[in-house]
């Protein structure tokens, strides 16, 4: 087994790391890029991004708020197909709830539609893109995660799947473990890859959470 290290804390991404939401995601962002006039394949550039900032990438500033908030409401209102990605509920398993979190781009009221349909259980510090002034790619979200967690930025690994979630987590001073399932390994330029975390063997130790790839 490849050894990663020992750390304080381990903060996930959701969408992508932990769960299996593409299938909804793509059929609401599908629905939205044709109300819009929006083309998919420029669209499938903002993955991992918060759905204002994709909104304001691609739209009028006059019409970006609704625009934002009309994805997350198509995104909300369908969870079929959504579930636990293979390894996620076993590393939930492995790390005790002080050491672990979630940072997501997803707003509260997503990710916990999205979370009640995985059935994974909710880890006690959970941060969403409203509960931070900017989304990732800025560090706010893993910074703020690390806070609540007590846990030093430096000490904490951040697993991802999107460009966007690793610059985040580079810029809050965090490893990173990519995720490789929407990008390549080129694409996420991580420090370590994982086809899933099924990958991944996580074990809560007396100095921490050891993690090694299976």
């Amino acid at each position: 087994m490849s050894e990663l290290g020992t750390f304080d804390a381990v903060i996930f991404d959701f969408d992508g790391t932990l769960a299996n939401s593409m299938a909804s995601m793509h059929r609401a962002y599908a629905l939205w890029a044709a109300e819009y006039g929006v083309d998919l394949e420029t669209l499938r550039q903002y993955t991992g991004r918060p759905a204002e900032a994709v909104a304001r990438a691609l739209l009028p500033a006059d019409i970006a708020p609704s625009a934002g908030r009309r994805i997350d409401e198509l995104e909300v209102s369908d969870t079929e197909g959504v579930v636990a990605l293979p390894g996620s509920a076993e590393a939930f398993a492995a790390i005790p709830s002080a050491r672990r979190a979630i940072a997501t781009s997803c707003t509260t009221a997503l990710l916990d539609a999205r979370l009640a349909a995985t059935g994974l259980p909710r880890p006690e510090v959970i941060v969403t893109r409203d509960q931070v002034e900017r989304g990732k790619p800025a560090p706010d979200s893993f910074l703020l995660a690390a806070e609540r967690l007590g846990v030093d930025p430096a000490r904490c690994l951040v697993c991802e799947d999107a460009p966007a979630g690793v610059a985040a987590a580079r810029a809050a001073g965090m490893p990173v473990l990519g995720v490789l399932t929407e990008h390549t390994a080129d694409e996420l330029v991580a420090d370590w890859a994982v086809e899933s975390l099924a990958g991944v063997v996580f074990e809560d130790t007396v100095d921490g959470v050891r993690v090694r790839l299976a």
